[in-house]
């Protein structure tokens, strides 16, 4: 698996697009993705892509992860093949999952998430860009 994205939350989009194209980073896409409670915006520089995730509302995902802990890195994203196979995989390997399934993700990708525990206090998202 290589890096996708690393996703950062932040309660001000606009603020924060504008600071990260401040240090050469680009809009490729922007969606807002109800069923995950976000407004998310993906932002490129050469190979490397940022997210930047704004909650629709206070009592979503990522709405509750800004009042617990304030805005900063939310997950690391790291593309694969199969998330159905990685899943099984991880699984067996005795990680605890988010999701035990893959799901509808930004930009039409499934996605699936690994609990932080796993990876020592940082949420996994695994990403599977053709489905």
């Amino acid at each position: 698996m290589e890096l996708h994205h690393v996703a950062i939350a932040t309660p001000d989009l606009e603020t924060a697009l504008d600071r990260y194209r401040l240090l050469g980073y680009e809009l490729e896409a922007r969606q807002t993705l109800p069923s995950q409670g976000v407004e998310a915006v993906m932002l490129t520089s050469g190979n490397d892509r940022l997210e930047l995730l704004r909650p629709i509302a206070p009592d979503t995902p990522v709405g509750r992860f800004l009042e617990k802990r304030g805005p900063g890195l939310h997950h690391l994203a790291f593309a694969c093949a199969d998330v159905s196979a990685e899943l099984a995989r991880l699984r067996r390997a005795g990680a605890r999952l988010v999701d035990e399934r893959p799901r509808p993700g930004f930009g039409g990708h499934l996605v699936a998430f690994v609990h932080p525990s796993w990876a020592g206090g940082v949420l996994v998202e695994l990403v599977q860009e053709e489905s």
